[in-house]
């Protein structure tokens, strides 16, 4: 039974929990917010943003619920610090849960060759994108977002196209590194991308794109507000919710708040639609949410409101000389356009990651071998062309 005394520490827990994430991620703009409003002049001083504080905080919650609940059994403080601290997905995820993770953990095991190697395998194709994609595009659009003002028509679009395959190449190819790791490891870690701009509709974009907080999301927020048992107003009103606190997870900045609305109100009107019956066609249901999804990057990506509208007038032709195509910001515009077109149809035709690397695993030992160090080779050589950059999910 679950009695006074262990509510009670559960709520002990999850305000320890959440306290801790509030005070470095969002006490200065709460503050700033509230000096803005009432004309006050509160500081706290430069707060120092722990590295992955945002996720190891989620897993320490759904271990607290699942142990309210009793679906996972009390642990020893080793055991625990290890599920916490397990060292491949701590700073960006995937997002792991104790009853997953433990087991393995407690296994009996040897080298597990086969796992050693599909682990190497999946985390060079995450190299790949980090390094040869995600890097690639980084510098063009770091330079197209500080001179916003600079672009126009084209460009903005450029840009926002460029970002959007950034972001994605850099996370993704940061879980499959996770991922590898953990197998290298003999630990299997859940999936996190399943080439996610593929997908026909916004729900179906959520059920390919970081699957585990999508699924945290739905199992300690949007089932415990009621989920989707309750009345249709009351479902939208929980879904709405749901990826607004999910924007906000994601950053102390208004431009959060504002993707995760977007996301809140084109999930709500998914579900109405869905209940009219009708059906879009397969390329304008993916284009319609490719679209969106491109749209509310800006919002991701912007460093503020202002940066945010400066470039929704440029995509939109609003304001002076919107005619016009040239973009002016790089060097070699041409060359970006490129990468934008060849690195667009690796997100969008190829497979993700465990099922390409699956291919060149199932070759003959020897073989495998020679094909992984021509391809780490490679990657080497691309990257030393190439300046890095960090993770961007580092920043949450």
């Amino acid at each position: 039974m679950k009695g006074k005394g262990s509510k009670a520490w559960l709520w002990v827990g999850l305000l320890f929990n959440l306290g801790l994430l509030g005070y470095f991620k969002y006490a200065g703009f709460f503050l700033d917010n509230c000096n803005a409003l009432f004309g006050t002049h509160w500081n706290v001083g430069r707060i120092i943003l722990p590295l992955g504080i945002s996720f190891y905080t989620f897993q320490q919650i759904a271990y607290l619920v699942d142990a309210y609940r009793r679906e996972v059994p009390l642990c020893s403080f080793p055991k625990y610090l290890l599920f916490v601290t397990f060292f491949p997905q701590l700073v960006a995820g995937p997002i792991v849960h104790y009853k997953d993770m433990i087991p393995q953990f407690g296994a009996q095991r040897t080298v597990a060759w086969d796992s050693m190697y599909r682990g190497l395998w999946v985390f060079a194709f995450g190299l790949f994108k980090k390094v040869v994609l995600a890097d690639t595009l980084a510098p063009y659009v770091d330079k197209c977002w500080s001179n916003v003002d600079q672009l126009q028509f084209l460009g903005a679009w450029m840009t926002v196209l460029g970002y959007t395959l950034q972001l994605y190449f850099d996370f993704s190819g940061y879980a499959d590194m996770a991922i590898g790791s953990g197998l290298i490891f003999g630990i299997r870690l859940p999936e996190n991308f399943n080439s996610p701009y593929q997908a026909l509709d916004i729900q179906d974009f959520w059920r390919r794109w970081h699957m585990t907080l999508s699924a945290w999301l739905k199992n300690y927020v949007y089932i415990p507000l009621g989920g989707s048992r309750c009345p249709l107003p009351r479902t939208c009103i929980n879904l709405f919710l749901t990826f607004l606190i999910g924007g906000i997870w994601h950053g102390a900045n208004w431009t959060f708040v504002i993707w995760g609305t977007l996301h809140g109100l084109a999930i709500v009107i998914h579900r109405l639609w869905h209940k009219t019956n009708h059906r879009l066609n397969a390329f304008a249901a993916w284009l319609l949410t490719f679209t969106f999804v491109n749209f509310a990057w800006i919002f991701f990506r912007a460093p503020s409101l202002k940066g945010a509208w400066m470039m929704i007038r440029k995509a939109f032709g609003i304001g002076p000389n919107v005619s016009t195509l040239v973009l002016p910001v790089i060097k070699n515009p041409v060359q970006f356009g490129t990468y934008i077109v060849l690195f667009s149809i690796i997100a969008l035709l190829f497979r993700n990651t465990s099922r390409s690397s699956r291919r060149f695993y199932e070759h003959p030992h020897l073989l495998k071998s020679f094909f992984f160090i021509l391809f780490v080779v490679g990657i080497s050589y691309w990257g030393s062309y190439h300046k890095s950059s960090e993770f961007l999910y580092w920043n949450f």
